[in-house]
C-alpha cells in the first residue's frame, strides 16, 4: 500500500501570517516611507496570492523594497515562534506523529521557515522553500533563482521532482497551490481559510477547510479535538454585542448574527443546524423550536431572566442554558435610582414645558430622596444593591422577598407584600419572571400604597396589570411612575409602541433598557460566551441554570465522556458496567443531578474500542452523548 503525504503551504496556512510582509515591517520600522512601502509590498504578495502575477518576479520587487538584513531576520524568526496558526499548534502531535509523511512546499525561505517547522518535528529536509542570498555584511541581496520554487510554476516542478508514490493530499491557502490541484499531481486539494480566504482558491478547491481540524475530520484522520469547531453554527439574535461575535469566532465557531428577534415558526426552521443559540429577552425558545434543534448543545441568554426558554423542555433535550445573572445588576440599579430622583423632583413634566417655552421655576411637588421610605419587591441581585445605594443616598429601605432573604446594611424586611406597600412612599419591582408573579400588582395592591406614592416597574412586563397602573395615575393615587418592561413589546425597533400608560403626567416610559448600557452589554457578551464555550470545551455546567451544576478541572491524556440522561435510579451502575465489560481505566468519574436529568463525566484513558461509544450511547434514558478530547 502507498503511503499518504501531507503537502502543506507555510505562509498564511502554517502560520497565521505572510512571513515576507512581517520582515518588510520589521525591515522599514525607521524607513520615513514605511507605510507606503508596506502597501505595496502587500499588494505584490495578494497579487502573487490570487494568481494576477508571477510569484518570481513579485518576489524580486518585494526584497527589493524591504532593504532587509540577517539581524532582521533573526526578529522575524522570534516573531513567526508566536504566530503559527491556531489549529496547527493545537494539532502538534499530529505533525510529530507523521513527521516523515509531512512535506512544507512553500515559496517562502527555508531561513525563516526550518526554525519554525523544526518545533514541530518536521525534518529540514521535508522542507522545500526559496533560499536567501546574504552578503558577507548580513544584508539580503536577493534570492537563488537557480531553486525550483523561484521560478514560474515552481510549486508543481517541485513537487515533480520529488517523484513521491503514493495520495498526495494538499493544504494551502494560494493560487500557487491550486496550481498543484490543476497539474493533476495529487489526489485532493484543501483550501485552508483560517487565516484568509481568497475566492479564486475557494472556488477551485475540493474541500474549504477552515481550520485543520476540518481537514483531519474531513480525511478520518486522529485529531486533538473531538469535533472541528468550525463546523459549530452559533446563532446570535437581538443585536448581541459584537463581543460575543468576536469571542465565538476566535474559537473558531461559524457564527451568525441577526439584529432582531424572530418568531416561533422562522426559529424552529433556522435552528435545525444550529449549535449554540444566544438570545435576548423578546426570543421564545418553545418546545416546538427544540423539537427541530437537532444539534442544539446550549442556549445563551444574553440577559437576566430565562422565562422566554422552556427550561424542562431544553434539559429533557441534553441543552443546556446559561444566562447572565450579574452583568447588568448595576445598570438596573442605576436606573432605578435616577428615576426615583427625576419622579420626585418631577423632572420630565418641568422639561417637556420647558421646551415648549414656559418657565416653570417651582419647589411645589418637588421632593428630596433623603429620609423617605423605599419599598423593594424581590430582593435578588438587583434588589438588594438598589438597597444598599439607597441607603447610602439617606433613605430608610424596607424590601419583602417570598423567599428569607439577608438583609443588607440597615434594610428591613417587610413580614407581608401588604405591610410594605402601606409604609413605603416609594414602590419598585425586581421580581422574576415566575407565573406566580402575573398581574401582582393590580387595583388591590394599587389602592394598598400611600397617596402620592412614586411606583416603579423595571423586572417584568406582566407584573403590572397596566389599566390599574393608568387609573392609579389618573386619580393621583400614584404621583409618578417609571415603567421600562410592557406585557407587549415591539419585535424590533421598527415596530410601533403602543401603550395607555402614553402621555400621562410625571410617567417615565423607557424601552425595556434597564441593563442595556455598554458597560452591561460588554460583560454579558464576555461571561455568557465564556460559559457556553467551557461546557463544549471541558463539560463545565457551572451557572447553568438548568443543569446539575458541575465544574472541573482541565483533563490531558484522556478522554473525557459527557453523558446525559434521563434521572432515573440505576443509570450509573450501567454506564460503569459498559465500562467493566471493556476494562476501560476510570481516571475520573462526577455525577449531579436534578429532577429531570442525571449528569455524568467521566474521563478515561486513551485506549478503548470504539464499540464502547456505541453502547454508551444505547445506555437505557439516554439524552445525549459527546466525546470530548
Amino acid at each position: 500500500m502507498h503511503d499518504k503525504y501531507f503537502i502543506l503551504d507555510f505562509d498564511s496556512t502554517f502560520i497565521k501570517v505572510e512571513a515576507l510582509d512581517e520582515l518588510a515591517a520589521i525591515s522599514l520600522n525607521k524607513d520615513k516611507d514605511k507605510e507606503t512601502k508596506l502597501a505595496q509590498i502587500r499588494k505584490l504578495t495578494e497579487r502573487a496570492m490570487n494568481g494576477e502575477m508571477s510569484f518570481s518576479v513579485s518576489l524580486s520587487q518585494r526584497l527589493r523594497l524591504m532593504n532587509a538584513t540577517k539581524q532582521h531576520l533573526e526578529k522575524l524568526v522570534k516573531k513567526l515562534s508566536s504566530e503559527v496558526s491556531r489549529s496547527i499548534k493545537t494539532n502538534r502531535h499530529f505533525f510529530s506523529k507523521n513527521s516523515g509523511n509531512v512535506i512544507i512546499i512553500s515559496g517562502g525561505f527555508k531561513e525563516y521557515i526550518c526554525p519554525i517547522t523544526r518545533k514541530f518535528g518536521i525534518p529540514d529536509s521535508n522542507v522545500y522553500a526559496n533560499k536567501l542570498i546574504i552578503n558577507s555584511k548580513g544584508i539580503i541581496t536577493g534570492f537563488d533563482k537557480k531553486c525550483r520554487l523561484a521560478k514560474p510554476n515552481g510549486k508543481v516542478k517541485q513537487l515533480k521532482a520529488l517523484r513521491l508514490k503514493g495520495e498526495l493530499i494538499v493544504i494551502g491557502d494560494g493560487y500557487t497551490d491550486y496550481e498543484l490541484k490543476k497539474s493533476g499531481l495529487i489526489s485532493r486539494f484543501y483550501a485552508f481559510t483560517e487565516n484568509v480566504s481568497r475566492k479564486t482558491v475557494t472556488d477551485e478547491a475540493d474541500h474549504i477547510a477552515p481550520s485543520f481540524d476540518e481537514f483531519l475530520y474531513d480525511s478520518r484522520l486522529p485529531m486533538s479535538i473531538s469535533y472541528p469547531k468550525n463546523r459549530i453554527k452559533v446563532l446570535l439574535l437581538e443585536n448581541i454585542h459584537k463581543n460575543a461575535v468576536r469571542l465565538f469566532r476566535t474559537e473558531g465557531y461559524s457564527v451568525e448574527s441577526i439584529s432582531r428577534s424572530i418568531g416561533e415558526a422562522e426559529l424552529a426552521e433556522k435552528i435545525k443546524d444550529v449549535s449554540i443559540l444566544g438570545i435576548r429577552s423578546k426570543t421564545n425558545v418553545t418546545e416546538k423550536v427544540l423539537v427541530n434543534a437537532k444539534k442544539l448543545l446550549a442556549i445563551g441568554a444574553f440577559c437576566v431572566g430565562t422565562n422566554q426558554i422552556d427550561l424542562a423542555a431544553s434539559s429533557k433535550r441534553g441543552v443546556i442554558v446559561f444566562n447572565a445573572p450579574f452583568s447588568n445588576t448595576r445598570s438596573v440599579v442605576e436606573l432605578a435610582l435616577g428615576e426615583i430622583i427625576m419622579l420626585m423632583r418631577g423632572i420630565t413634566d418641568k422639561s417637556k414645558r420647558l421646551h415648549k417655552g414656559e418657565w416653570d421655576k417651582t419647589s411645589e411637588g418637588s421632593y428630596e430622596v433623603r429620609g423617605k421610605k423605599l419599598g423593594i419587591i424581590g430582593y435578588g441581585k438587583i434588589g438588594s444593591q438598589l438597597s444598599v445605594l439607597a441607603e447610602d443616598m439617606g433613605m430608610e429601605v424596607y424590601y419583602y422577598d417570598k423567599v428569607e432573604k439577608l438583609a443588607l446594611g440597615n434594610a428591613k424586611r417587610a413580614l407581608s407584600l401588604k405591610e410594605l406597600l402601606k409604609k413605603s412612599d416609594i414602590v419598585t419591582l425586581h421580581v422574576d419572571g415566575s407565573p406566580d408573579n402575573v398581574n401582582m400588582m393590580g387595583e388591590k395592591e394599587f389602592s394598598l400604597m400611600k397617596d402620592g406614592v412614586i411606583f416603579l416597574n423595571l423586572s417584568r412586563g406582566f407584573v403590572v396589570d397596566i389599566a390599574a397602573l393608568k387609573n392609579a395615575v389618573r386619580s393621583g393615587k400614584v404621583r409618578g411612575a417609571a415603567i421600562d418592561v410592557f406585557p407587549k413589546e415591539p419585535e424590533s425597533n421598527d415596530e410601533k409602541f403602543k401603550s395607555p400608560l402614553q402621555n400621562l403626567p410625571n410617567v417615565i416610559l423607557t424601552p425595556h433598557i434597564g441593563g442595556s448600557t455598554d458597560e452591561a452589554q460588554v460583560n454579558i457578551a464576555n461571561f455568557v460566551p465564556g460559559k457556553v464555550i467551557d461546557f463544549i470545551n471541558s463539560g463545565n455546567s457551572y451557572y447553568s441554570v438548568n443543569f446539575p451544576n458541575i465544574q472541573l478541572p482541565a483533563f490531558s491524556g484522556a478522554h473525557r465522556l459527557i453523558h446525559i440522561h434521563r434521572n432515573v435510579p440505576g443509570i450509573l451502575a450501567e454506564i460503569n458496567s459498559v465500562f467493566a465489560r471493556h476494562s476501560i481505566n476510570i481516571i475520573g468519574q462526577y455525577l449531579k443531578t436534578d429532577e429531570i436529568i442525571g449528569y455524568v463525566i467521566t474521563d478515561i484513558s486513551r485506549k478503548y474500542n470504539p464499540s464502547l461509544i456505541n453502547e454508551l450511547k444505547a445506555v437505557a434514558y439516554t439524552v445525549r452523548f459527546r466525546i470530548l478530547y
